[in-house]
């Protein structure tokens, strides 16, 4: 075995290892990551449940799920690819019927999730969310700031320098862009910064 066979060989079983380690920190089926949601067959036969591998803020790879659109797996898989090359860290990922669907008890826990069959807060229309066109990625790390100065999550702060957190030159913000995603970090009117979102051309 030559020094460049050895050394890809050394990395594969390095990944292996470190793959048979993995931190679970969610492992439902389908039916669970959906029970309960008031959404139409017609949305909830668009999703998939996806594992995804990252690395958690105790610097070891952990595994979570993410329930999102079919039509982005690729996407999400692509960017989670990534996020764990790139080391950056991701507290969690569950499905947010974990946090009884409630986008606020589940941005408190620092949980990162896409589907979630809701309105837009403070409206009447209905969220990216709500097709799986969506994810949130350590919103207490990247907390939304409205114009008047309120934060949410409650006790959150944006803090650029901190670990996990989205700034507009990072390579994982930049992946999105390049696949036709937008950030809440450029919205105009407040500054959403764990938010991701793809609208579908039609």
């Amino acid at each position: 075995m030559n020094c460049v066979s050895k050394i890809i060989f050394l990395f594969i079983v390095s990944l292996q290892l470190s793959l048979t380690n993995l931190i679970i920190d969610s492992n439902l089926s389908f039916e669970d990551a959906i029970e309960g949601t008031t959404a139409s067959k017609e949305i909830t036969d668009s999703l998939v449940l996806l594992n995804v591998v990252y690395y958690s803020f105790d610097g070891k790879l952990h595994r979570g799920q993410l329930v999102v659109n079919n039509s982005v797996q690729k996407d999400i898989e692509d960017v989670f690819e990534l996020i764990r090359n790139e080391r950056f860290l991701v507290d969690k990922c569950i499905p947010i019927v974990k946090y009884n669907w409630s986008d606020s008890a589940s941005m408190a826990n620092n949980n990162s999730s896409s589907f979630n069959y809701r309105t837009i807060a403070g409206t009447n229309r209905l969220s990216l969310h709500s097709y799986g066109l969506a994810v949130d990625i350590n919103p207490f790390n990247n907390p939304v700031i409205y114009s008047d100065g309120r934060i949410s999550p409650k006790g959150a702060k944006y803090n650029p320098k901190k670990t996990g957190t989205f700034t507009s030159d990072c390579p994982i913000v930049q992946k999105f862009k390049e696949l036709d995603w937008r950030w809440g970090g450029e919205f105009k009117s407040f500054k959403d910064y764990h938010h991701f979102d793809k609208i579908l051309s039609k």
